[in-house]
């Protein structure tokens, strides 16, 4: 046991201690949205790489509410003498016990281990995997056949870029900007390393090596594409040639599956996740985005359900003339993008906070952390010993 009093903490978008009520409760609403069509008969495997936060998350709660049983991976921190667990270890714990039949390990993605653990569970327990979701967002990997370490960077390519940013003084929004100068080679290599399809293909890989991939076997990794206002720092940037690389993984393993299964990537529409928010001018256009879209804009757990009707045939699946499953129709329609622009061109600090939606932005960077999260008791001691779910 381990009360706390616990208080946020941290420095810009990026807190110290999560909140474990908190963190549970954000499980619950998002598990809450999401409508159970669970029907009688085989219940398929699925194996979601990045089960914890954002997208795959949501894929994973989506999933078990429709009826899939099968195992999730994600990289969490346990709890310390000084700080709580992260609040991904706290989101998991909630969400198996919500689920039924889940798996959940915590462990590198990135390492061979992780493949082999999640190899032998199945062998063991699950049968072969039907779908494969792989949502990983992070700062470095080792290449297992090489042994380096890459680092990924946020940089544009070709030239420097300046970019208008929303960032917070004492919960106050402040309009600024940063000038990013642009990566060199080795940068934007080694990004592509770390965010590109490289992990992904290894994963697959794993599968079919053991004999593991189900008749039909489908692998989606998600994705963004974004506004022409954040493409010089996203989709032409680092990060833009790292989801370039994704989507021709996409084409080679959906030739490799060619009469067993298929793959693509998926393009979500924007979302406030912690791997979004330490990209300049993300913030301040997800704002303005969710104030122009207001009903229009979708929540993860919509969209990942929409994903799921769509791979398993509940719905029509709907692809662009590259194959890829685009969700993120309702952020590109170009009245919202005209919209989203014009608040862009004009919007000053002193009006940022009625043109675009900053409190709603700050409690969803809380929320990441179990914070600001409604009807949480955030005065109560917590109990911060929370442990991993059991096998």
């Amino acid at each position: 046991m381990s009360l706390r009093h616990l208080t946020p903490g941290g420095r810009g978008f990026l807190m110290v201690n999560a909140h474990p009520g908190g963190a549970a409760a954000s499980v619950d609403r998002m598990w809450e949205q999401i409508h159970d069509r669970t029907e009688d008969g085989r219940r398929p495997v699925v194996l979601v790489v990045g089960s914890s936060a954002g997208y795959g998350l949501a894929a994973t709660l989506a999933a078990a509410r429709l009826g899939a049983r099968g195992i999730g991976v994600s990289f969490e921190a346990p709890e310390t003498e000084r700080r709580t667990a992260s609040a991904g270890w706290y989101r998991t714990a909630r969400t198996a016990e919500l689920v039924d039949d889940w798996v959940f390990l915590n462990a590198d993605a990135f390492g061979p281990g992780a493949k082999a653990d999640v190899v032998k569970l199945l062998a063991e327990r699950f049968g072969p995997v039907d779908y494969l979701v792989y949502s990983v967002a992070a700062p470095r990997r080792t290449d297992p056949a090489t042994g380096l370490l890459h680092r990924s960077v946020i940089k544009p390519l070709g030239e420097p870029y300046t970019a208008k940013t929303l960032v917070f003084e004492d919960e106050v929004p402040v309009v600024g900007s940063s000038t990013l100068d642009p990566a060199d080679e080795a940068e934007r290599h080694a990004t592509v390393q770390v965010m590109g399809g490289a992990d992904w293909r290894l994963w697959v890989d794993a599968l079919d090596g053991a004999g593991l991939l189900a008749d039909g076997f489908t692998t989606a990794a998600l994705t963004y594409v974004g506004s022409e206002l954040t493409a010089p720092i996203y989709r032409a940037g680092t990060i833009g040639a790292a989801k370039q690389h994704l989507e021709r993984t996409a084409r080679v393993l959906d030739e490799h599956l060619a009469g067993r299964g298929r793959a693509f990537t998926v393009v979500a529409g924007a979302a406030v996740t912690q791997a979004s928010t330490a990209i300049p001018s993300i913030a301040l256009y997800t704002s303005i985005l969710h104030r122009v879209a207001g009903e229009q804009f979708e929540s993860t757990t919509l969209q990942m359900t929409r994903m799921w009707e769509q791979l398993t045939g509940v719905a029509l699946l709907e692809q662009d003339a590259a194959g890829r499953v685009r969700l993120d129709e309702w952020e590109l329609e170009p009245d919202v993008q005209a919209r989203v622009r014009e608040v862009w061109e004009r919007v000053t600090a002193a009006t940022v906070a009625e043109e675009a939606d900053t409190d709603w932005f700050l409690a969803q960077v809380g929320q990441m952390y179990g914070w600001r999260v409604p009807g949480v008791d955030y005065a109560a001691e917590q109990e911060t010993t929370v442990a991993w779910p059991a096998d």
